[in-house]
């Protein structure tokens, strides 16, 4: 029998993860520059299973952060800023079809699953750029980006670094797997 996963936070977790955002909110402000702490708890508090997407971003070393706020939708977007590929998010192929084609050394996980079951989006190449504007990230690990279905198709998928000041994306099998590739995601609250 399936177990389902409690996606509801304690009182105490919640305290706890909103103080852990607010504190990395107040100490990069050159990632949101206009705005205000109070605004972003407040549609934290109003979003229950978006906090709990959160608190899996934290706990899998993601130190999610707010990058951007859209104000047609009232919301602001969160993105994994740890400086190297969230720890508990690596060794993962890209997703289930790459997973299924390995005969040997299969990983527990991949990543397209994994930011399902979360409740995040992987970044695209232009998130990962504009990630990149805002920090030096992945200058010694490396992240699954979402793949083109073009690409997807032909047994590829995307990734990125930033090596030599430069941030470059490539490709690799779907089915490849490194102890230092991991994933990053979004969340719009």
């Amino acid at each position: 029998m399936a177990t389902s996963i409690k996606k509801e936070l304690t009182k105490k977790e919640s305290e706890v993860l909103l103080q852990i955002l607010e504190t990395r909110f107040l100490k990069n402000l050159q990632r949101h520059n206009g705005l205000v702490w109070e605004n972003i708890k407040d549609n934290l508090i109003k979003n229950n299973a978006k906090v709990w997407s959160l608190y899996q971003m934290e706990t899998t070393g993601g130190e999610p952060d707010v990058v951007a706020y859209d104000l047609k939708t009232d919301s602001f977007t969160f993105m994994d800023c740890a400086i190297e590929s969230p720890s508990g998010r690596r060794s993962l192929c890209y997703d289930i079809e790459g997973l299924k084609s390995r005969k040997d050394f299969k990983p527990e996980n991949n990543a397209v699953n994994m930011a399902t079951e979360i409740g995040i989006e992987m970044l695209t190449e232009t998130d990962y750029k504009i990630l990149q504007q805002l920090g030096n990230f992945d200058t010694k690990t490396s992240s699954w980006l979402q793949t083109p279905v073009a690409v997807r198709k032909l047994g590829g998928a995307l990734f990125g670094d930033r090596r030599y000041n430069q941030v470059f994306i490539y490709h690799n099998g779907a089915q490849s797997f490194y102890a230092a590739r991991g994933f990053r995601g979004k969340l719009n609250v």
